[in-house]
């Protein structure tokens, strides 16, 4: 990516911490399928593990560093811009928010929906980014409103031609979540614990897509082998049970969660024959691949989303070590 095209990307240098030449990589990759996480501008694991999957996927070196073949091969895209400057609509800004939820789940069940906190949240949500990247792209100017016009990461998908087959309300939240729904068809899955990666292959068995993923702990280890993906559950409530988590208090209760984005399961709950686990999003997107789960696999809800487009009932899902 050339400094002057990065330039006139934007106008106006947001802070040194934050690189615009790292952002626009991290815009590509988002784009291609080989997901970064959290598009922030500034390098870490979740980069390097997107940059092994893109150079996997190309035949290159897999070194997971900004190398010179890698921008080469990553250069055919640079007309993607790093940035769109775009208003704020009055659907966005209607909510419902919720504010900061209650650590207690008998307290979450009472409310209505486990919705963002606030305008920042649901729009660093949607752009695949945080609070205070968005902050740190509009400097003073950061005013989350209706009508507001404010630089985000540019993830707009090409396709929201989105399978009518599919409930308007789920529809909608992979049109808010900015997911292409131009999708590669997963024949498999690879869910790979050394390299934190859920990884899909196509019929001819090359890798398409990459995600970063949260997968077990010491309490719940992933269920290594072979499994299959029974289906799909879209913006679900969650049945929390007490007994099936180690870390729970032990005097609480059961407790049906309503749906929504800040839920424990986030967006989309992908099913697995392994009974109790699954795949599915996080209200904690810039966590993941930084701590641990109750065995389940984590993704970014932009990325749950975007996979569910992926796979139906019945793809192999391989989980290894």
């Amino acid at each position: 990516m050339s400094a002057p095209a990065i330039a006139a990307a934007q106008k106006g240098a947001p802070p040194a911490a934050l690189s615009m030449d790292i952002m626009h990589i991290q815009v590509i990759l988002d784009h291609l399928g080989f997901s970064p996480g959290v598009i922030d501008g500034k390098p870490g694991q979740s980069l390097k593990l997107a940059l092994r999957g893109f150079q996997s996927a190309r035949g290159l070196s897999e070194t997971g560093d900004m190398d010179r073949p890698t921008m080469a091969a990553l250069a055919n895209w640079r007309s993607i811009r790093p940035l769109r400057t775009l208003v704020v609509t009055q659907a966005d800004a209607a909510g419902p928010f919720v504010g900061p939820l209650p650590d207690d789940m008998a307290e979450q069940a009472k409310l209505p929906t486990l919705g963002y906190a606030d305008l920042s949240e649901k729009l660093a949500e949607k752009f695949h980014t945080t609070p205070a990247t968005l902050a740190a792209l509009n400097g003073g100017r950061f005013r989350p409103a209706a009508g507001a016009k404010l630089r985000f990461p540019n993830v707009l998908p090409q396709s929201r031609s989105y399978p009518e087959k599919l409930d308007a309300n789920w529809r909608q939240t992979l049109s808010d979540l900015n997911v292409d729904a131009r999708s590669p068809v997963a024949a498999r899955i690879v869910v790979d614990k050394s390299e934190g990666a859920l990884k899909v292959y196509d019929e001819d068995d090359r890798l398409v897509a990459q995600f970063p993923a949260t997968m077990g702990s010491e309490h719940d280890p992933l269920p290594l082998g072979g499994w299959t993906i029974k289906g799909a559950a879209y913006n679900p409530p969650f049945h929390y049970n007490p007994a099936l988590f180690w870390d729970a208090d032990s005097n609480e209760g059961k407790a049906r969660l309503p749906p929504g984005p800040n839920g424990p399961v986030g967006v989309v709950w992908l099913d697995i024959s392994k009974e109790h686990y699954g795949i599915h999003g996080t209200p904690n997107p810039e966590k993941i691949g930084r701590t641990e789960s109750h065995g389940c696999i984590r993704l970014t809800n932009w990325d749950a989303a975007r996979l569910s487009l992926m796979v139906k009932p019945g793809t192999p899902a391989l989980f290894r070590e």
